[in-house]
């Protein structure tokens, strides 16, 4: 591989593994390892985009602060990025996250700010309006905003989409995707490139039981109230204004306890060392195979 001038130029274009030991049915399951990028998961790719695409835009000069609420690894997305490119980087994040994540943030130059994982949107403590209440009263500060950046999911429909597309052309193609959603950018974005690229892979939402997603793609209704989680980064209590579930007809509700085991058992099997929302997602995956009764790819 070329020399590399900086470890923003290693953002994508991460491997796919086939499962082996993994009991998939009459199905064929692949993992695609964002793990692989620099931070260590998908949200390098919107760090990267929402931020240079606000620097192309002239939002952002040289040396500015950026604040924006997390909850998962988003939040090492863009202190990777923040760090490369000289900008100063403010995190809201929930008490909940993983304290090793915390460190990785500080250790990396953000200025982490913690605040309560059991209030809702718009109360003034819920991390993204907390986060953009500190914007607004930081001076010359930008705010973010990845549940309503357009700039988030434009990083799949273009950047992953199109990659995970050329990747599996080689194995015969893709006949259903399973994914996570947080900010519904990867979701939406996958789901603009398959629509038109694609448009017969099935799109599959794993979802934390708790969160609202799943009971409003199987049953169309939306909660007044969510549940609690420890599953990081997905799941949610409110649709993201980017959100686009058009194309998403079915959801599983995942248990905690099924998550963290199904990460345990994905390094036994795969020697795959993924988080709990890749468990979440490798259990909503084994479901779905046994609905099947032709052999599928799945990813």
């Amino acid at each position: 591989m070329p020399i590399r001038n900086s470890v923003l130029e290693l953002v994508a274009d991460t491997p796919i593994v086939k499962a082996q030991r993994l009991d998939a049915g009459v199905c064929e399951l692949y993992f695609k390892l964002e793990s692989q990028n620099p931070g260590g998961s998908i949200k390098d790719r919107i760090g990267l985009s929402m931020i240079e695409a606000a620097g192309r835009r002239g939002d952002i000069p040289p040396g500015a602060t950026l604040v924006e609420g997390t909850a998962g690894n988003t939040g090492i997305g863009l202190a990777l990025v923040a760090q490369q490119k000289g900008y100063k980087l403010v995190l809201v994040v929930p008490d909940k996250m993983s304290r090793e994540k915390i460190f990785n943030l500080k250790a990396m130059g953000a200025e982490v700010v913690l605040t309560r994982s059991d209030v809702a949107k718009g109360h003034p403590e819920y991390y993204q309006d907390l986060a953009e209440r500190i914007a607004s009263e930081t001076p010359g500060a930008y705010f973010i905003n990845q549940f309503g950046n357009p700039d988030n999911p434009a990083a799949h429909e273009f950047g992953t989409g199109p990659e995970i597309l050329r990747q599996m052309a080689e194995v015969g193609g893709l006949d259903a995707i399973v994914f996570g959603c947080g900010s519904s950018g990867t979701m939406t974005g996958l789901s603009r490139c398959f629509a038109e690229h694609a448009p017969g892979i099935e799109m599959v939402l794993a979802d934390p039981v708790g969160s609202i997603l799943a009971e409003y793609i199987n049953e169309g209704t939306l909660s007044e109230k969510s549940g609690s989680w420890l599953v990081e980064g997905i799941g949610e209590d409110f649709l993201p204004s980017i959100s686009d579930f058009s194309r998403v007809k079915q959801a599983y509700a995942i248990s905690d306890q099924e998550s963290f085991l199904a990460a345990r058992e994905l390094l036994r099997a795969e020697g795959i060392f993924g988080g709990s929302s890749t468990g979440t997602q490798m259990v909503a995956a084994l479901k779905y195979f046994r609905a099947q009764s032709t052999t599928e790819e799945v990813l």
